[in-house]
């Protein structure tokens, strides 16, 4: 479907510093027409009410559920404190009728206010007691929010933290994750709250309908009718923000980003190099302007409805006070009585109006509950494998014919690729970006399944090993290394998790790494928080923290190791000391290096160079140099570099 022709091009904006600025108004849209925080607005809006009541039944056995399996105690405390609460209410209204019985009763004299003094003290206690049953209702749900939240984001992160690596090269799963995480953790937490809130309405509301019923039959459905309006107005003001959202949710998360990027330290540098702050302010002001008109619609649109509502249950309420005058002139209904009827009729609208919004809350919270559902169904049918134990040191690893197929590719990452590496050797992956070198790393690395094809470890197929369990045996160093906020000693010794290490163990793979001396120069040394978010935090430099990789990674000291790109980011010293650790342990491991800098690979026992997916050449060094191919030509490219002799262009 084409876009409408005012939208194909992008709004301009003028201003009366700077050039017209551009704005991308078509990204906007589409980001907006994909928004997984409101993905499911227009069912929201389109459903009616009492399509909403008949799925009340099961979210509310949903909601109760989560609670429960997060705090059975403060789940049954809640709910029971509620209806407590309710009933005293009931119990304080009646007494307070017959206080008002003894006081109006053909004039007011001394004698009739000591008989009224007991049902006096009833009320006080009444009112007492309910007002500490609410508190500690209210005690008791701020207990179990926390606790559902946290056991909701724990059971989904165990979940997906298991999930097959290829699981997230897929659209619909990074899609489908970012809304569980985002509005569907959110609405977990919400749908429990609205549950107890609408809980809680229910009680206050059962408790006035039954002091109603007993004064006179025609006050309830009177004050029912009277409510509606009200709460028909609550509802449709909270609706028209949800439906209004969709249109600036998207800028609103831009203009988050911009200014993020503002005022943090990773985009400073080239916010000031460029002089970009006042385009970037620009930006943000352009995107807060959009915000702010579609707010003041919907601030209308809210206050439209309220109006509305408003004035339809004040026509009510003056139709329920005229019934309760007409009732007590006529004689059907004692003076008492209609003193209590007016207290209650004002608890009982409260609770009404309250109850017809909590209904609709309870409605939105569980459409994006199922998304949490729904993502952990589909993670727990793209679990890794449970299979057997890998041997602690395979002798030998061989693929046979192994291909690769991103599920969101057409064209394989590998095809048909055979090897075989024995313990002791060095494997080195050479070529193009693109050509499938770390593919074929992640596979080794058991962090891939083999299309097609298959793997070996001492003649023993992988698919029946536990990826996590090959994973033991298996240290992987890459140039796309985690930056994990731990202090320096943690990030090198989680790369043995869960062994016990010692400190010596620790310093040695930093030794290895050349990152001993860097750490000690820290602040704090090994105890030194790496990140700057954090009081008394530092942030190391691009190359420090790849040397916290390769100590994580020798940490390992595991019989395979997998280099990729290990040495991207370090000065000549940090690399020649690193790769003089992996010849110098060559003997006993198996280790697989992937680097550009084809000088490091020329001891390798077998070179790979890959293209497109295919091994193109296969050899040693000396091999590949005399074929004169595809190497040959990379290598002396990069040694020309290091010639007093330029080539001719």
């Amino acid at each position: 479907m084409s876009r409408p022709a005012e939208q194909t091009a992008p709004a301009q904006l003028q201003t009366t510093d700077s050039p017209t600025v551009a704005v991308e108004q078509d990204l906007l849209v589409e980001m907006e027409a994909d928004n997984h925080w409101h993905k499911y607005t227009s069912q929201m809006i389109d459903t009616r009410f009492w399509t909403v009541l008949a799925r009340l039944p099961r979210l509310t056995r949903l909601a109760f559920g989560m609670a429960w399996r997060a705090s059975a105690r403060d789940t049954v405390a809640t709910v029971v404190l509620q209806v407590a609460s309710g009933l005293f209410t009931a119990f304080g209204l009646l007494a307070t009728q017959q206080v008002l019985v003894h006081l109006f009763s053909s004039g007011l004299t001394r004698d009739k206010v000591l008989a009224a003094l007991p049902s006096l003290l009833v009320v006080m206690a009444a009112a007492v007691a309910r007002g500490g049953l609410s508190t500690a209702a209210g005690y008791a749900q701020a207990r179990l929010k926390p606790r559902v939240r946290n056991a909701a984001e724990v059971h989904l992160l165990s979940v997906t933290s298991r999930v097959q690596l290829s699981a997230y090269d897929t659209e619909s799963y990074a899609d489908a994750l970012d809304r569980a995480r985002n509005r569907g953790l959110h609405a977990v937490e919400e749908l429990v709250n609205a549950t107890i809130d609408l809980l809680t309405n229910t009680a206050r509301f059962t408790a006035v309908a039954v002091t109603l019923l007993t004064i006179h039959p025609l006050l309830l459905p009177v004050l029912i009718v009277a409510a509606l309006p009200e709460g028909w107005g609550a509802v449709r003001a909270a609706r028209a923000e949800y439906q209004a959202s969709t249109r600036w949710l998207a800028r609103a998360r831009w203009s988050w980003t911009l200014g993020h990027q503002l005022a943090y330290r990773r985009h400073a540098p080239e916010v000031r190099s460029y002089n970009l702050r006042g385009y970037l302010l620009r930006r943000f002001g352009l995107l807060l302007d959009q915000i702010q008109q579609t707010e003041l619609q919907v601030a209308r649109e809210q206050t439209t409805a309220r109006v509305i509502g408003g004035s339809l249950a004040g026509i009510g309420t003056a139709c329920v006070y005229a019934l309760l005058a007409f009732l007590l002139v006529e004689g059907h209904l004692p003076l008492a009585a209609a003193v209590t009827a007016v207290f209650a009729l004002q608890t009982g609208g409260s609770a009404l109006r309250n109850l017809i919004y909590n209904v609709n809350h309870v409605f939105e919270s569980g459409l994006y509950v199922t998304d949490v559902q729904d993502t952990e169904t589909t993670t727990l049918a793209r679990q890794e494998r449970a299979g057997t134990a890998a041997p602690k040191a395979p002798a030998e690893i061989r693929l046979e014919d192994v291909t690769l197929t991103y599920e969101s590719a057409d064209a394989p990452a590998l095809a048909g690729v055979s090897l075989t590496i024995r313990r002791g050797q060095t494997i080195a992956l050479v070529g193009e970006n693109g050509s499938g070198k770390s593919t074929l790393a992640k596979i080794l690395g058991g962090l891939y399944e083999p299309t097609g094809g298959r793997m070996l470890w001492d003649d023993a197929d992988t698919s029946g090993f536990s990826p996590e369990a090959m994973r033991e045996h298996i240290a992987t160093i890459s140039q796309d290394f985690a930056r994990w906020p731990f202090t320096a000693r943690e990030a090198v010794r989680i790369g043995a998790e869960p062994r016990p290490v010692t400190q010596a163990d620790i310093e040695t793979s930093a030794r290895a790494a050349e990152a001993h001396e860097m750490i000690l120069g820290l602040p704090n040394g090994y105890a030194t928080l790496l990140d700057t978010s954090f009081k008394g935090g530092h942030d190391p430099s691009q190359g420090q923290w790849q040397r916290l990789a390769a100590a994580r990674g020798f940490h390992r000291d595991a019989p395979v190791i997998i280099c990729d790109e290990p040495s991207a980011a370090l000065d000549p010293r940090a690399e020649h000391a690193l790769f003089q650790y992996l010849r110098d342990g060559a003997a006993d491991r198996i280790t697989v290096l992937i680097t550009h800098r084809l000088a490091n690979v020329r001891d390798a026992d077998q070179i790979l160079v890959l293209d497109h997916g295919r091994v193109l050449e296969h050899g040693d060094h000396d091999q590949l140099m005399a074929a004169d191919g595809t190497y040959a030509e990379l290598f002396q490219l990069q040694a020309s570099g290091y010639s007093s002799e330029r080539p001719v262009a």
